[in-house]
């Protein structure tokens, strides 16, 4: 039996609807609290870039590519033409990562999304960041006590930056 060998990201592109913010902060939270690096609108746009010349260099850039689906999602003309930039990329070929937000008709955006292993947020989010970092090899630790973990790293190092205990 072959086995897959955990490929961890360099950085992961966010693609989603502007109603779905919220809960894209909170996977950005996530994300960033168990150390993957990722490319997010919100947070990587300055107001007088030219937006559509930097995500096409994020797209270009970034190794693992993320779709919020939600039928905000299946509407959006943007999530259909960065989904269809990763489809199209070989580097993308499997490290493509529906993420089921709520339910919708997702083959609005492409009719291939059903042939991958999505990982639904609809019940429980807990358990669908388990089994989305789960893929890269990590463990879902919730927020706080990554926030924990990770100021205890850096009191060690003797860095300035350390949060207070709890």
């Amino acid at each position: 039996m072959r086995r897959h060998r955990i490929r961890r990201p360099k950085e992961v592109f966010l693609s989603h609807a502007h109603g779905d913010r919220r809960f894209l902060s909170r996977l950005a939270a996530v994300l960033r609290s168990h150390g993957i690096p990722y490319w997010y609108s919100k947070t990587h746009l300055a107001g007088a870039q030219q937006w559509h010349d930097e995500i096409g260099r994020a797209l270009a850039r970034c190794d693992w590519f993320l779709v919020v689906l939600s039928p905000q999602a299946t509407k959006s003309e943007w999530v259909k033409r960065e989904l269809v930039f990763a489809l199209n990329e070989r580097r993308y070929r499997g490290k493509i990562v529906p993420v089921l937000l709520r339910s919708c008709d997702y083959n609005r955006l492409s009719w291939t999304l059903g042939e991958f292993q999505m990982v639904d947020f609809r019940i429980n989010f807990e358990e669908g960041f388990r089994k989305l970092l789960k893929m890269w090899g990590q463990v879902y630790r919730g927020l706080e006590s990554a926030a924990r973990l990770k100021s205890r790293k850096t009191r060690k190092r003797g860095g300035k930056t350390a949060l207070p205990r709890r």
